[in-house]
C-alpha cells in the first residue's frame, strides 16, 4: 500500500484558501488535515466550524479533522456537519474516551485518538482495536514549522507492535516535521498517514511534493 498523504491547511494561504484547496483536488493527496484550535488545549487559534464546512463543500479529498481543543465530544455533530471522513480527538483532553469514540463512530465517521510528544503508546491498550487511526505528534501541538522531534520513531515502532499484536487494524499518522528528510524514516519504522504542512505548501511545486511522499 502507498502511503497516505495528508497535507494539512494549517500552512496553506489563508488569503486564497480556493486555490489551495484547488491544488490539493489536482493532486495526489489522498486526504486533507484540519486543525481545528482552541488556543485553550493548545497555544494557538486556528480557525472553525464556518471554514471547515467551506472546505468541506468545494475539497474533494476526504477530510482528516483533527481537534485540537478541550471537550472536543461536545463538537462531534458539528464535524460530522461538515462531511469529514474522520474525526480525531486528543487522548489528554478527553476524561470518557471510550464514549467519545462510540459517539464519533455512530454520527458515521471513522474515529481517531492522537497522542502528544509525552504521552506513551501504553495508554491505548484498552482502545486500540476500537479506533481506525492513531495520530503520533511528533511536534508539541499548536504551531507549524517546529523541528521534529526524534524519539518519535522509536514511539512509532511501539505503537506498531501493540496494533500488530492486539489485531486492530488501525492506522498510524505522523504529523509535525514531515519533510523529505523524515518521511523516509517514518515510512520505513511503520507510518501509514504522513501529514505535511509546511513542507508541502511553502513549496514552489506542491504536488511534486505530494507525489514523491507518496511514493515512499
Amino acid at each position: 500500500m502507498k502511503t497516505i498523504v495528508s497535507p494539512s491547511l494549517l500552512s496553506a494561504n489563508f488569503l486564497d484558501l480556493k486555490s489551495d484547496v484547488e491544488m490539493i483536488n489536482r493532486s495526489e493527496a489522498d486526504w486533507l488535515h484540519m486543525d481545528i484550535m482552541d488556543g485553550v488545549f493548545v497555544p494557538n487559534i486556528s480557525f472553525g466550524f464556518p471554514v471547515l464546512e467551506a472546505v468541506g463543500k468545494y475539497c474533494q479529498k476526504p477530510l482528516d479533522v483533527h481537534l485540537m481543543i478541550v471537550h472536543p465530544e461536545n463538537y462531534i455533530d458539528q464535524v460530522a456537519k461538515s462531511g469529514a471522513m474522520l474525526m480525531n480527538v486528543h487522548y489528554e483532553a478527553c476524561t470518557h474516551l471510550h464514549r467519545t469514540i462510540q459517539q464519533i463512530h455512530d454520527a458515521g465517521m471513522k474515529a481517531g485518538v492522537t497522542l502528544n510528544p509525552a504521552t506513551p503508546v501504553s495508554v491505548l491498550e484498552d482502545i486500540i482495536t476500537d479506533v481506525d487511526l492513531v495520530l503520533l505528534m511528533s511536534v508539541n501541538p499548536g504551531f507549524g514549522g517546529q523541528k521534529f522531534i526524534e524519539n518519535t520513531i522509536g514511539k512509532l515502532k511501539r505503537l506498531r507492535e501493540l496494533i500488530d499484536k492486539s489485531g486492530s487494524k488501525a492506522l498510524i499518522e505522523i504529523d509535525g516535521g514531515v519533510n523529505g528528510e523524515t518521511a523516509p524514516r517514518l515510512v520505513k519504522a511503520g507510518a501509514d498517514v504522513l501529514v505535511s504542512g509546511s513542507y508541502v505548501f511553502k513549496a514552489q511545486t506542491p504536488e511534486d511534493v505530494i507525489h514523491h511522499l507518496k511514493e515512499l
